[in-house]
């Protein structure tokens, strides 16, 4: 596909961040292993996109943070980061979790890529685009690096900022409220109540293709999408039962509520893209390479979005190397090779 356009989508999962962050470190691994002289997934790649963990991968990705730094601070500080769940009784009214392991893990791995200080997400090496809600304005917003003339406003955000507003998962982590100093000036501008994209795009990659179009003049059959998961499971419920009140859908041990969302919208999301791609019957010509990345979670690897247990972790991080194993070689030649 000469001229092809080439997208990187990154799913919403929490801990579950580490099976795109392996997939991609392979990917980088490779890369050095066969001397091609780009080594890093950013170089390969016009617009990155990612919501929750994936905006988090995203973001330091097209900072030119190596992939394996990404997977090691997942597997390194997840104890650091959600560790500290707070007491049941205390989570009925605040969040699971306090953000500041998570946020000073993140700011200090972006800072250090960017000479001690905070990147923004002007600095980012390839065009990103993070999904966020807006419950300030009462709206799904996405935040985008400077890749039009007409967005002015998201390229002023601290890097850090906009990887912890796409990340603050409801129930997990409190809404992200800080403020910012834009570039060249002295005007501070508010960022107040910004929660985790995943509310309403899990799976990124329709989002992506409609900027591809729009903000960058792409066809559709110039453009290549590597779309990547972060584990799934079919939610399903048979039983008869009475009782589906709040401690069913949102009790302690298990967010139901939030795992039939994330589950559905990334279903669906796939729906759309095949629709797109060849049709109603499936028999029309690919119009756009689309590749799609993900496992099937089991009960014997039934990670929460806020794993910590590095056994389980690990786990996931051997599936990544099988799927790359297998679907490696066909993603780099069709996405870092051109």
């Amino acid at each position: 596909m000469p001229g092809s356009f080439n997208i990187l989508s990154i799913d919403g999962g929490g801990s579950r961040g580490v099976f795109p962050a392996k997939f991609i470190a392979a990917i980088e691994e490779e890369l050095i292993r066969r001397r091609n002289p780009k080594t890093q997934i950013f170089q390969h790649f016009n617009l990155i996109a990612g919501t929750s963990t994936g905006g988090i991968i995203a973001i330091s990705l097209a900072l030119g943070i190596p992939a394996q730094e990404i997977l090691d601070l997942y597997i390194g500080k997840a104890a650091e980061i959600f560790g500290n769940r707070r007491a049941w009784l205390k989570r009925l009214f605040l969040s699971a979790h306090v953000r500041k392991g998570l946020e000073d893990n993140i700011r200090n791995a972006f800072k250090k890529h960017n000479g001690g200080n905070d990147p923004r997400l002007i600095d980012c090496k390839t065009a990103v685009c993070i999904p966020i809600y807006d419950l300030f304005e009462g709206k799904p917003s996405v935040l985008k690096s400077k890749y039009h003339p007409r967005f002015t406003r998201d390229y002023h955000i601290p890097a850090y900022l906009a990887a912890m507003a796409t990340s603050a998962a409801p129930t997990f982590f409190d809404p992200v409220t800080s403020s910012y100093t834009k570039i060249d000036s002295t005007r501070v501008e508010d960022f107040s109540n910004k929660i985790d994209g995943g509310v309403f795009a899990n799976n990124p990659t329709l989002l992506a293709i409609i900027e591809a179009q729009k903000a960058f003049g792409k066809s559709l059959n110039e453009i290549q999408i590597l779309s990547l998961g972060t584990g799934s499971r079919k939610y399903t419920d048979a039983n008869e039962r009475k009782r589906w009140g709040l401690l069913y859908w949102m009790n302690l041990k298990r967010k139901r509520l939030i795992d039939l969302f994330m589950q559905s919208q990334s279903q669906h999301t796939n729906n759309l893209i095949s629709l797109l791609q060849r049709g109603i019957d499936k028999v029309e010509q690919n119009n756009f390479n689309y590749v799609r990345i993900d496992i099937e979670l089991t009960d014997d690897l039934d990670l929460s979005l806020d794993e910590i247990d590095p056994s389980k972790l690990r786990k996931l991080v051997e599936k990544a190397s099988i799927r790359f194993q297998n679907e490696g070689g066909r993603v780099i030649d069709m996405f870092c090779n051109k």
